[in-house]
């Protein structure tokens, strides 16, 4: 006969005591029982208990009604009486057969009955369950004089058996396993368990086993506290030598090793449950996710809201520890599917801090790669997702960013020669996070430093996409160049204050290679980055990192706007002001103020200049990267395998973009503009444009070395013909009127002139004999000077800057002008002769460079 369940249990109760009779005869047994209880209590319980047991299970709803009215004293004897039955069925050979519990008569009465009573009375019983588990485990004593000769303390027999019968009665009810799971945990002090170990000792090989195999079962089924008895196992079972968090002391090795044992069956035990838990006959674990029901596992469906700690615990790399959380990791992710697998991946990837702790991720990806196809993609668009949300602080971005980019950069170690299958996931990570390449670029511009750091590194490693919408090509550019510019700045800053800019520096060149990647990857990029390049570099806002003056219309420095105290000033009592003193008759009026109302007059401060060192690295820096950009733009193939050093050619087109860009932030109203140059008495009728050129060449030194990178691609220098023409006027124009005895006494019209000449002469705008002309500025006088820049305004004038002229060599990879088509040079080169007769005693030796 099977015993009752414990709803069955209640329905029959509610049967009998709908009855009249049945019902006073429990009210007159009860009003007995509480008038006999007081002087007699044994007699009464085991008079009742016993007839219980002789009529089992037809008797168990009477106990669970009169241990409804009487909770403290049933309870505990209905275990006893339980206890005793379990004991006597079990016995064979003077051991202990657990595995017959389930067939032992008395044990689902006790189950039943506590089960009912569970409803109103469950902390009573959850007391004398653990009362009964510390009691068994603790040394026996002499029985006193008022304890009953019955008592289950007193019999070693007994005692050995609670635990099994503890373990069974949790197997057999949830109810009851759940009211002491929670403090079961607590209990388990390091002297507790060495009790527990003396007395499991004691025990045959395979009873021990059936009693570790129940109790992997019940923590598989336990529906709550799995994540503090995983932490409580992990730390129990963690070798001596290893420093474990938490004030538990280390464990005797004894119980060290039954923890160990114990966890590790946990381990084999889910492992069958996770990859067999479908009801089809294929249990393979690619059809683990399929459509089919499956099996809940209460632990594991405990622990998907513990993954964040548990990623945690994985990557301390304690001994043994971190291998069995790594397991659990895997099986957890197996059993929630996908989006389990993708947290924990993604998890691993945000908190892995070293090589050594982010291999764990991807020995996680291996291990799931044969079930769960797409993990890596999956946890690449999670990290996405998180980043939109804004879930990771700055130093959890920072390190996901830093392990994306290590997992990238390992695909070079792994052509190398590393491993095959990490090469191979790191080409799956690079093509993910190609694919979000304008959603990481945001973080370019972060406010925190190492996650613009971090972010620049990730992409300039990260491969470019196959195909991209010209909306997030332009965002990309935009992006990688205002981070271009925010680096120089942030390596200034580090510079100024002498800290380590190590990371600054660092952070410029990854700038500079992603620059340089994105350039060569489409028309459009290229075009766009050398566009932004050089109006950011002529910005107001980034002028000084290359030596330019922010400036007013009128050409005096701008004052900063915390130079100047607020005075508090109210615009009405100015306006008032104003009404009274002011006299409204009459026409339309204006008045101007030199300054900002009720802050009194401008105050004019001088510029904060940058090193002049700091600004000769920048420009440097920003040439570089405007080079590479042109050279890399993929039209040129000339470059001989043989001499690696050798620069490429500048690609003229894109030496053209440069051009243009560049006439359109010096001036505008000359853009597209003839190229042609008028006699030089036509300058006359443009002085304010060409002094609002070359004020533009004053505030801006970066102009000229731009210039020079436009020279070098040539026929690009050709577009810029109206700025160098209204250049070369003021230069003529200065020079004309000046009445110093050397050209050396206005230094920056002579650097101005000499690097004009040199330019024109790069870009083959003059032949050879015109464009040495230079070398010879400061030796002369402003007039001598003035003499030969007007030779060569005649023979550009002569000679038109035309495209047309240029015919591009193969050999070379090169465009290049044939100047003899040009007709006769020397009626041109007249007056540098003259000019060197005049002053043989001292240009005598710089004869030879202007030889026709």
């Amino acid at each position: 006969r099977v015993a009752p369940h414990s709803s069955s249990l209640n329905e029959l109760l509610q049967l009998w005591m709908s009855c009249a009779a049945t019902r006073s005869l429990m009210e007159a047994y009860s009003q007995c029982l509480a008038a006999m209880l007081a002087w007699c209590p044994d007699a009464c319980v085991d008079a009742l208990l016993d007839t219980s047991v002789k009529h089992s299970p037809h008797f168990d709803w009477v106990v669970a009604h009169i241990g409804s009215a009487f909770p403290g004293t049933i309870i505990s004897r209905v275990l006893a009486c339980g206890l005793k039955d379990f004991c006597s069925h079990g016995v064979k050979d003077q051991g202990l057969l657990v595995e017959k519990g389930s067939r032992v008569p008395k044990i689902g009465s006790v189950v039943g009955i506590l089960g009912h009573l569970a409803a109103h009375h469950s902390e009573s019983i959850r007391k004398e369950l653990l009362s009964m588990f510390q009691e068994s485990l603790t040394p026996s004593t002499p029985l006193s004089p008022t304890s009953s000769s019955t008592s289950w303390e007193s019999s070693p027999q007994l005692r050995r058996a609670a635990v099994p019968f503890l373990l069974q009665l949790a197997a057999m009810s949830p109810n009851l396993f759940g009211a002491v799971s929670a403090e079961l945990v607590e209990l388990l002090r390091p002297s507790l368990l060495l009790q527990l170990q003396a007395l499991l000792q004691g025990l045959p090989r395979e009873e021990l086993d059936n009693m570790m195999g129940l109790a992997v079962h019940l923590i598989s089924q336990s529906p709550s506290g799995g994540a503090r008895v995983l932490r409580f196992l992990a730390d129990t079972a963690t070798p001596a030598s290893v420093i474990i968090s938490g004030p538990t002391p280390s464990p005797h090795e004894g119980v060290r090793e039954g923890c160990d044992r114990l966890l590790q069956m946990l381990l084999l035990h889910l492992h069958k449950l996770v990859f067999n838990r479908s009801d089809g006959a294929d249990s393979s674990p690619l059809n683990s996710a399929s459509s089919q029901p499956q099996r809940v596992i209460p632990f594991l469906e405990e622990l998907r809201s513990h993954v964040s700690q548990l990623c945690a615990e994985t990557l301390r790399l304690e001994r043994k520890r971190h291998l069995w959380l790594h397991q659990l990791l895997c099986l957890l992710s197996v059993y929630g599917g996908p989006s389990v697998a993708t947290e924990t991946f993604c998890q691993l990837l945000t908190q892995a801090r070293n090589p050594e702790e982010l291999a764990l991720a991807w020995q996680l990806h291996t291990t799931l790669s044969s079930c769960m196809a797409g993990l890596i993609q999956a946890g690449v668009a999670h990290c996405v997702a998180q980043i939109h949300t804004h879930t990771l602080g700055p130093r959890q971005l920072r390190q996901l960013l830093l392990n994306l980019a290590a997992a990238i950069q390992s695909q070079e170690e792994g052509k190398r020669g590393a491993g095959g299958s990490q090469s191979s996931m790191a080409v799956q990570v690079g093509s993910a996070v190609s694919g979000h390449l304008h959603d990481f670029c945001a973080l370019l511009l972060h406010g925190d430093a190492a996650v613009s750091h971090a972010a620049v590194r990730l992409l300039s490693c990260s491969p470019l996409p196959r195909t991209s919408s010209p909306a997030h090509l332009l965002l990309l550019s935009r992006a990688a160049v205002t981070h271009f510019f925010l680096s120089l700045q942030r390596r200034g800053e580090v510079g100024k204050v002498g800290r380590d800019g190590g990371q600054a520096y660092e952070s410029v060149n990854y700038s500079v290679q992603l620059l340089s990647r994105f350039a060569a990857y489409s028309p459009l990029t290229l075009k766009a980055i050398l566009q932004q390049l050089v109006e950011g570099a002529l910005h107001r806002g980034n002028a000084g990192l290359f030596g330019g003056q922010i400036a007013d219309m009128s050409g005096a420095p701008v004052a900063s706007p915390s130079v100047t105290a607020d005075l508090g000033g109210s615009l009405l009592d100015i306006n008032c002001r104003f009404g009274t003193t002011v006299n409204f008759s009459g026409s339309v009026w204006s008045v101007f103020h030199a300054g900002v109302i009720g802050k009194g007059l401008k105050v004019r401060t001088a510029a904060q200049v940058l090193d002049p060192s700091v600004v000769t690295q920048n420009i440097q820096t920003l040439l570089a990267v405007v080079v590479k950009c042109c050279s890399s733009s993929g039209f040129i193939t000339s470059r001989s395998p043989s001499d690696p050093d050798e620069l490429l050619p500048i690609n003229a087109e894109a030496a053209k973009v440069v051009a243009v860009t560049l006439v359109e932030n010096v001036c505008p109203d000359v853009a597209n503009g003839e190229l042609s140059w008028p006699p030089e008495e036509h300058a006359r009728t443009t002085v304010e444009r060409d002094i609002h050129i070359r004020r533009c060449f004053e505030t801006h030194p970066v102009l000229f070395p731009l210039l020079h990178v436009v020279a070098a691609g040539r026929p690009a220098l050709c577009y810029c013909s109206a700025v160098l023409r209204g250049l070369l006027a003021t230069l003529l124009a200065h020079w004309e009127a000046s009445r110093e005895a050397s050209s050396t006494d206005s230094p920056w019209h002579l650097q101005a002139s000499c690097l004009l000449v040199s330019c024109m002469g790069e870009g083959q705008l003059l032949p050879p004999v015109l464009a040495n002309v230079h070398e010879v500025f400061p030796l002369l006088t402003p007039f001598e000077v003035r003499l030969l820049l007007l030779a060569v305004w005649e023979y550009v004038r002569g000679n038109g800057p035309l495209p047309q002229k240029f015919v591009f060599n193969s050999d070379k990879g090169l465009f290049l002008r044939d100047f003899s088509r040009d007709g006769d040079v020397a009626r041109y080169v007249a007056p540098i002769h003259s000019v060197l007769h005049k002053n043989i005693d001292r240009l005598g030796h710089l004869c030879w460079r202007f030889q026709l």
